[in-house]
């Protein structure tokens, strides 16, 4: 019950938070930590079962990207624009995807695939720069003084609107995850990461498998970079693509605990929080150094801490529990 209570219990909190009164600076930092929450859960569906993507970004971006220009150009309500741009992503994810799987490209090599996808989508947005904006960025326009209603356009002037939205939507991602975690296709997915071929043996369609998860994290990590745009209004390949953004997200995942509901939340907090204390105090002195430190501290967790800050606690608090109870079965058997 506590995977389904606490998201719930912690949403509800939140919620209550941004109607008693939040600060302005504050309730921003909040809201774009849950952005990237529900982000960076979506990426641990794949990684916690040995999928190591390292070209989320290029889902991001193209989740940011599809629905900002189709309200450009097209004049259609991300209400509209966000499903099309959450079934480009899908359809991404299957071109890429289905090969890989299909003639068995897995682990370093399956990484490197993603990671050069990242680079191409962040590329073709810099080379289409008459519609994107290039490296310079992009922006939405705005809803205007009053013939478009917020909720239309999904803009709003006022923060605490946009975070009951994040907070609803990180809330959805965490139960996405909770539902994969206790579904069939995570046993599935187990038996997989152990060993292909028994697996295979054992009558499971491998590619089919894995393309399930892959597309649903795709689907969800474009759906982040929707929000994200949404509520920034403005996009640009470093902030949503690329591969600073794609190792960000592996650093959060890692950092935080891959195999954890709350680990991908609890990575968010680290890696922006960083990110604005170094922005506060270095600003543009030390262009990348965020990038440099994630990396660093990426290898550091992969070697110390594999499953993360809040796996290791919740591993060394299961411990505590279970000796206890081992030191009791002990005792009643010598009896």
């Amino acid at each position: 019950m506590n995977g389904l209570v606490l998201p719930i219990v912690f949403a509800a909190l939140l919620a209550v938070a941004a109607l008693i009164g939040i600060p302005s600076y504050p309730l921003h930092i909040m809201i774009v930590i849950l952005i990237w929450s529900f982000t960076y859960t979506g990426w641990s569906l794949m990684g916690r079962f040995g999928l190591v993507s390292l070209g989320h970004g290029a889902f991001m971006g193209l989740g940011a990207y599809a629905t900002a220009l189709l309200w450009n150009y097209a004049g259609m309500t991300p209400w509209l624009g966000i499903p099309i741009a959450l079934a480009l992503a899908a359809l991404l994810a299957v071109i890429v995807g289905y090969p890989c799987f299909k003639f068995r490209i897995t682990g370093h090599y399956f990484a490197l695939v993603t990671l050069a996808l990242t680079e191409v989508v962040r590329q073709t947005v810099i080379a289409t720069r008459d519609h994107t904006g290039g490296s310079l960025g992009f922006t939405p326009t705005p809803k205007g003084n009053d013939e478009t209603p917020g909720y239309i356009a999904l803009q709003f002037e006022d923060k605490e609107t946009w975070f009951l939205i994040v907070v609803f939507v990180w809330l959805v991602g965490l139960l996405i995850w909770r539902a994969v975690d206790r579904s069939m296709v995570r046993n599935a997915l187990d038996a997989i990461s152990e060993d292909e071929d028994s697996a295979a043996a054992a009558g499971i369609n491998v590619t089919w498998e894995k393309l399930k998860i892959t597309v649903l994290s795709a689907v969800m990590t474009a759906f982040g970079g929707a929000m994200y745009v949404q509520y920034q209004l403005f996009v640009a390949p470093d902030t949503v693509s690329g591969i600073g953004i794609s190792l960000q997200i592996v650093f959060a995942v890692v950092a935080g605990g891959v195999f954890t509901q709350f680990g991908p939340t609890f990575g968010a907090i680290i890696t922006l929080l960083l990110a604005e204390i170094l922005r506060i105090y270095i600003g543009t002195d030390a262009v990348g150094l965020d990038n440099a430190i994630y990396g660093v501290a990426l290898v550091l967790f992969i070697v110390f801490l594999p499953k993360g800050i809040l796996g290791s606690i919740e591993d060394a608090v299961r411990r505590r529990i279970d000796r206890p109870e081992r030191g009791k079965a002990a005792t009643v058997s010598d009896l």
